[in-house]
């Protein structure tokens, strides 16, 4: 890391260390200490070998300007699903944006808000989770560190015990012009009590086409037979970046259910992480990225099975097209008390373009001997013969290849079990083959 960079961050740290409780000074302080520490990760760190953050250190980012209040509903209704009335929470430039947000109708047992507002009226919960679980103390997670140092603003959601929310809630992090040249940290904090159940939509767009960096961090506490779906839909704008780490921890008999679908940016990062930390408990995480031009996109996942009698899915699905390029890393550690461990981890990856590159990494760990666990990776190129087969019944040569990627993409889409976002995700993916 250059002088430069360093000084840059540092220079940010100073305006945030007098901000907040004691116990945040102190998080923040450790985080920076790490950061400071152990510098930028490069390719010579195992879990960034294929994926060089140069682009952002080089950059220079400063804080990003706070939204100029231009931004209307209009502007934030292309990044809804039509027809819902979700709660909705709505952060422009990394600052929560109120008057764009709607946050009724939500049942008793469920608080959202802001996370600088959180941490004023529930201190306490706050207190307790946030900085647990999103790791910052090694060079790979220098990011992460970063946004714990430097963290302003985010979403707070606390499902209480035996809550059962029927509808989602949705997080809409949005970039405008003012964004030029300027990095946010949204943080997000989810508490999902005993036998309590949510879902979570967090979405990154942009409405102009600033060059910005967005580094955001979600952290989710999920007890004892809760369940928490989360989908994380990443459509930066073409010339930004993008680094996101989400972790959870999961008590007995819980369920983590997340899906990551990432079309935006010019170079993006995603860490999936989640520690079964309890018997009984599952984890599916599932993926869909589709790239063209020169985008990278990077997903990082781990599960890690601690407890015995778990199970794990993992289905990661990439389209790249022209000179981009695709990283998948995914790790399944299984510890030597993690007996009966049932677990699957697939990429499969379409190149549509003899540029295009994927860097595929699936991994097991395993010490212990009574589990059921098996990985694979598929890189292959579209079916000649299917292509040939709808081209002999008058299908043309561009709609072949459309249809025949669509569903490619449509395979892992299928897995999506909330069907407004899952018809807006397949109208979206349909829309990128068709223009292509």
């Amino acid at each position: 890391m250059t002088t430069e960079a360093r000084d840059a961050y540092r220079q940010q740290f100073g305006g945030a260390t007098t901000e907040g409780a004691e116990w945040l000074r102190a998080l923040r302080t450790g985080a920076m200490t790490a950061f400071d520490t152990h510098g930028f990760p490069t390719t010579r760190n195992e879990d960034w070998h294929f994926t060089s953050p140069a682009p952002i250190i080089e950059a220079a980012f400063a804080p990003m300007m706070p939204a100029l209040g231009t931004l209307t509903a209009a502007d934030v209704e292309p990044f809804l699903v039509p027809g819902t009335e979700w709660a909705t929470l709505v952060f422009v430039n990394g600052r929560y944006a109120p008057q764009l947000s709607r946050v009724e109708h939500l049942p008793d047992g469920v608080r959202v808000m802001n996370l600088a507002s959180a941490l004023l009226e529930e201190p306490t919960l706050v207190g307790a989770h946030l900085g647990s679980l999103a790791r910052y103390d090694q060079q790979a997670f220098a990011f992460t560190a970063l946004n714990t140092a430097l963290l302003r603003d985010g979403a707070f959601l606390h499902v209480r015990q035996d809550t059962v929310v029927e509808t989602p809630i949705h997080l809409v992090y949005l970039s405008d012009a003012g964004a030029e040249g300027g990095v946010s940290y949204p943080r997000n904090l989810i508490v999902v009590d005993r036998h309590a159940k949510a879902t979570i939509i967090e979405q990154y767009g942009a409405t102009g086409d600033a060059r910005y960096f967005t580094n955001a961090v979600t952290e989710a506490v999920i007890a004892d037979g809760a369940t928490l779906t989360h989908y994380k839909v990443q459509r930066e704008g073409r010339k930004a970046f993008h680094v996101g780490h989400i972790e959870a921890t999961q008590g007995r008999d819980s369920h983590f259910i997340s899906f990551s679908f990432a079309t935006g940016a010019a170079l993006s990062r995603n860490n999936i992480y989640t520690r079964l930390a309890g018997a009984g408990c599952g984890a599916t995480l599932n993926g869909l990225y589709m790239l063209d031009g020169e985008q990278i996109c990077d997903h990082q996942t781990s599960i890690e099975h601690a407890e015995p009698n778990c199970y794990s899915r993992e289905l990661y699905k990439g389209v790249l097209d022209d000179s981009s390029h695709g990283v998948f890393n995914g790790k399944v550690y299984v510890h030597p008390v993690a007996q009966k461990t049932d677990g699957k981890q697939t990429n499969n990856t379409l190149l549509l373009s003899p540029r295009a590159r994927i860097d595929t990494k699936p991994q097991l760990e395993i010490f212990a001997d009574d589990v059921k666990c098996t990985h694979g990776a598929t890189i292959g190129q579209l079916d000649d013969r299917m292509a040939f087969y709808l081209k002999s019944r008058g299908v043309g040569a561009e709609s072949a290849r459309q249809l025949l990627t669509y569903a490619f993409a449509a395979d892992v889409l299928e897995t999506i079990e909330l069907e407004p976002l899952k018809g807006e995700l397949e109208k979206s993916a349909l829309e990128r083959f068709v223009s292509k």
